[in-house]
């Protein structure tokens, strides 16, 4: 008899990065925590240089690094658009192919669908 094998669980987390204004950061956050979409998300500062409508840009900004199950990636896109202020926001998912198996499983626990 063969045993299928059970998914591997770091294949259902994905991490999704998205640059913010500092002032719009913990509020962002916060929702997406209050939703349950998104078990923890780590702010940090950091200096984007980017052209935006043919002009160079530097600003400051926060970086959300926000982990959750691949399966909420839509629906988090869909309020990161509804709650960013910038016209076209940073928003990507990237997936997870490895990771301590107790804090894969807190993730998942911490967003139910």
């Amino acid at each position: 008899m063969v045993k299928s094998k059970s998914p591997d669980p770091a294949q259902e987390i994905c991490v999704i990065v998205s640059t913010v204004p500092p002032s719009k950061s913990a509020e962002i956050a916060r929702a997406l925590l209050d939703r349950h979409l998104v078990a923890c998300v780590n702010m940090t500062p950091v200096r984007s240089w980017y052209r935006w409508e043919g002009e160079f840009c530097d600003d400051e900004e926060h970086l959300l690094i926000m982990k959750t199950r691949k399966e909420n990636t839509e629906h988090i896109i869909r309020e990161l658009r509804a709650l960013h202020p910038y016209d076209v926001p940073e928003i990507l998912a990237l997936p997870v192919t490895a990771g301590y198996l107790p804090y894969l499983a807190w993730i998942h626990g911490e967003t139910p669908v």
